[in-house]
């Protein structure tokens, strides 16, 4: 009994003391009193029933507190529980201290909250950040295409961070300006010649408004000379206008074909309706000598003129060097 006892007593008192020292980070409170922090045992016990890392905030107002900042736990606490970073805020405070710019703990934790680094955006508005866009195609009036990529000097404004446009926009509006520039010009060689006056042009059409960050300077890195786009369009133009002219005229070759062929067709229902024509004159001779109209020797007359008629083309087909045709036999009557 007495072991047993034993052993229940240590390890009840080693579950307690891990417990106090959890609820009660002894360590920590004391580090906060040497540095000059003012807390209690009982907000540290708090911010653990708050589910609020000490640590996160004890270390953080040490730093602003010796560094002169007029930071509560209470502000840092808060800042916490909305998700925010702590730490990073505190940094980009002193930062912003040592450098003279006017960041408030509102606007940081703004800042932080709107998911920006804030300490980033300190350390740039110190140091500005060189952005390089990419390769920007455009065209000049004379058709000659021009390459160029610029490099933009930024530096982050801390008051537009909070709904302020990004590097995207940033880099967007300056090909949108490198375009136009290149696509005003009267030829690529003046480009060529002056290619400051593509930054002079583009930094002049306050592109930096709506964004983050205020354009310090533009500066072109490099112009290359592309395609002939101009000779090119033309060169399509031409080809399109030749398909064009081909297909008309096939068009026309199809027409006239058809309306070969309708001649044709046309031609030969004439010549049907000849041959039937001439059907009807042996018909008719019969019924004239039938009715008296015309006697026996009016008729051998009219054949012994037909005859002649013959003899006479072929004589003439003899004379003209044609093989004459052979006469057609007559019907009997």
């Amino acid at each position: 009994m007495t072991g047993g006892l034993a052993i229940f007593i240590i390890v009840f008192g080693a579950l307690f003391l891990s417990l106090f020292f959890y609820f009660i980070p002894v360590g920590l409170w004391i580090s906060a009193i040497a540095a000059g922090v003012k807390i209690s045992l009982l907000n540290l016990v708090g911010m653990r029933l708050r589910r609020v890392i000490p640590t996160h905030i004890i270390s953080p107002m040490i730093k602003s507190h010796k560094a002169g900042l007029d930071v509560t736990t209470e502000q840092l606490e808060t800042h916490y529980l909305a998700g925010g970073n702590v730490d990073r805020v505190v940094d980009a405070l002193i930062a912003a201290q040592r450098a003279e710019i006017d960041l408030s703990f509102k606007q940081a934790t703004a800042i932080d909250l709107a998911g920006r680094d804030v300490l980033e955006a300190v350390q740039m508005s110190v140091n500005p950040k060189v952005i390089q866009t990419p390769v920007v195609t455009a065209v000049a009036m004379d058709g000659i295409q021009v390459m160029a990529t610029a490099r933009v000097t930024v530096r982050a404004d801390i008051d537009r961070l909070v709904g302020g446009a990004g590097e995207e926009t940033v880099l967007a509006r300056v090909g949108e300006g490198i375009v136009t520039t290149v696509g005003s010009a009267e030829a690529h060689t003046k480009v060529l010649e002056n290619p400051d006056s593509i930054s002079k042009t583009v930094l002049g059409k306050g592109l930096d408004s709506g964004t983050a960050f205020q354009i310090l300077s533009i500066d072109i890195a490099d112009v290359d000379v592309g395609k002939n786009i101009g000779a090119q369009l033309q060169t399509d133009q031409a080809e399109a206008d030749k398909e064009i002219a081909q297909a008309k005229a096939e068009e026309r070759r199809a027409m006239a074909v058809a309306q070969e062929q309708e001649m044709k067709a046309r031609v030969q229902e004439m010549r049907a309706k000849v041959v039937e024509a001439e059907a009807e004159v042996p018909k008719a001779m019969a019924e004239a000598l039938r009715s008296g109209k015309i006697g026996v020797m009016d008729y051998m007359n009219l054949q012994n003129l037909k005859a002649d008629t013959q003899m006479r083309e072929n004589i003439s087909s003899l004379g003209s060097g044609n093989t004459p045709e052979k006469s057609p036999k007559k019907d009997k009557e």
